[in-house]
């Protein structure tokens, strides 16, 4: 016996909608679990996403009313689609958009600790031509210096810009607050920063 889920067309509708909706949740999980396993390359995953995820959101749309927990219509149909409802209701675009703005992210991070290192440079190099030679005024500029380096993480850990100021400020650290450097120390750190700086720049 055929059993009748609808009585007009407007609840035929509604299930058709429902029908939809499980198809676009449970397409979704197979097309992420593709991607994780190189099955389909980022392109053709990045076109398929993007309509399965413009279908989902004009869907949920109308559905609203009805379902109003995505969540929820997995659980009572006991789909288990977590990447799909990942993608589909946390994320909002495919992974691969996702990773390239994440990677622009950090790029964009690294640009902008580069030219605080830069400045930091620049700035302790001025301090020295204006013949600012005591501890107390090198120090803290060195200091700088230093920790702005160790924030770029795109440096190596050998890096020489980073190895020389370390061994600068454990220079400094032992002499007293109002002992200066002298001419040719100065001009060995002036040369140091001006060295390390334009590695920096080159990376």
């Amino acid at each position: 016996m055929e059993v009748k889920l609808w009585n007009d067309k407007r609840e035929r509708e509604m299930y058709e909608n429902l029908a939809e909706l499980y198809a676009i949740i449970k397409a979704t999980e197979k097309l992420e679990k593709a991607y994780i396993r190189d099955i389909i390359s980022p392109s053709e995953y990045e076109t398929e996403c993007q309509k399965l995820i413009a279908h989902f959101k004009t869907l949920s749309s109308t559905l609203k009313d009805t379902i109003p927990s995505i969540e929820r219509f997995a659980e009572t149909y006991k789909m288990d689609c977590p990447a799909a409802l990942n993608r589909l209701v946390n994320s909002g675009v495919p992974a691969t958009v996702e990773h390239r703005a994440a990677a622009s992210a950090s790029a964009t991070t690294s640009a902008a600790i580069v030219a605080e290192c830069v400045q930091n440079f620049i700035t302790a190099m001025d301090s020295l031509k204006l013949n600012m030679v005591a501890v107390d005024q090198v120090y803290p500029l060195l200091s700088d210096l230093s920790t702005s380096l160790n924030k770029l993480s795109i440096l190596p850990p050998d890096f020489e810009g980073k190895t020389k100021m370390k061994e600068w400020l454990a220079r400094l650290s032992k002499m007293g607050a109002a002992d200066e450097l002298t001419e040719q120390q100065a001009r060995q750190l002036h040369f140091d920063l001006e060295s390390s700086v334009l590695l920096l720049r080159a990376l």
